[in-house]
């Protein structure tokens, strides 16, 4: 059974977010969850790698940003 840590909700357009830290025997891990017209995705990130994986969203909005258009 996971325990919730810290979690938020975020709608943004027609898609709502739920981000949450949460932990089990395991060990601790986000967990984002995207639901729109009925569907839901979720992606896992060991608490080992957040870093990495926030580093690399920010790495790929930040060169798209200066991409031509």
């Amino acid at each position: 059974m996971d325990n919730i840590i810290e979690a938020k909700e975020l709608q943004i357009e027609r898609k709502h977010f739920h981000v949450e830290f949460r932990q089990n025997e395991r060990g601790k891990f986000l967990r984002i969850t995207e639901e729109a017209h009925g569907r839901r995705n979720t992606i896992i990130v060991p608490s080992t790698g957040v870093d990495e994986l926030t580093a690399a969203i920010g790495e790929v909005i930040e060169n798209g940003e200066r991409a031509p258009a």
